[in-house]
């Protein structure tokens, strides 16, 4: 698998690398290729949610929390720059495949580390009863695009507040709020967040490709297609 790398450093919003995603998917030549991504608070919600219904919108303007809709279904995450994002593109026709080969490569990951990581029937990653990684996936053209977060650590009060879940999907995952259900991996390794991601970049990729100046403008294009709210 191909480790995908920008150019620089700048800080992106989550759009863009939403984009990236499907501007790999119709322009890379590699079977499979994979990128950690971070951004600052954020909030994005999937393709069949209601913002009304899974956003405090009022909440997320207060605290400059951005908020994004993606093309993948699942539920609503917040992300923040102590979360790691990962994004699977890979040249698969059956989307199911793809969503177990990503869980499973994660959760194989997190058990080197001596995490005990088990997959859930809601695509979430779990160590023991609280959620430490969500999935979600779709498929364009002959390529499924898998992404997931990470919780390394995060803002608390952000989640808490920017999320705003029925009280029936809470009860229906055996929890009263989204802080009871969520776990934080800097909680069960030793590693910081940089070491972190750098052990998942090594493990996962065998070579590594840089974005061009001409791919960024590509995405860049995709990006304006994205709905920032």
């Amino acid at each position: 698998m191909v480790n995908i790398v920008l150019p620089d450093d700048k800080a992106r919003k989550l759009s863009f690398y939403l984009a990236m995603e499907e501007y790999l998917a119709h322009h890379s030549e590699v079977p499979a290729c994979f990128f950690v991504w971070q951004v600052a608070p954020s909030v994005i919600f999937g393709r069949n949610q209601f913002v009304e219904n899974e956003v405090n919108l009022a909440y997320c303007r207060e605290h400059g929390i951005m908020v994004f809709h993606r093309k993948s279904g699942g539920g609503c995450v917040y992300a923040d720059h102590d979360n790691l994002m990962l994004s699977l593109v890979t040249r698969q026709e059956n989307v199911g495949f793809a969503f177990n080969q990503y869980i499973n490569m994660v959760m194989l990951l997190l058990r080197q580390l001596g995490v005990e990581a088990v997959g859930s029937r809601h695509n979430d990653i779990m160590v023991g009863d609280r959620k430490v990684g969500g999935t979600a996936c779709y498929k364009t053209g002959d390529h499924c695009i898998v992404h997931g977060t990470l919780l390394y650590d995060t803002n608390m009060e952000h989640m808490t507040h920017a999320i705003t879940p029925s009280p029936a999907k809470l009860q229906h995952n055996g929890v009263q709020s989204v802080r009871q259900r969520v776990g934080l991996l800097k909680d069960y390794v030793t590693m910081s967040i940089e070491e972190l991601k750098a052990f998942i970049t090594a493990q996962l990729c065998h070579e590594e490709k840089q974005l061009t100046e001409a791919d960024i403008r590509g995405i860049e294009e995709l990006e304006r297609k994205y709905e920032i709210i």
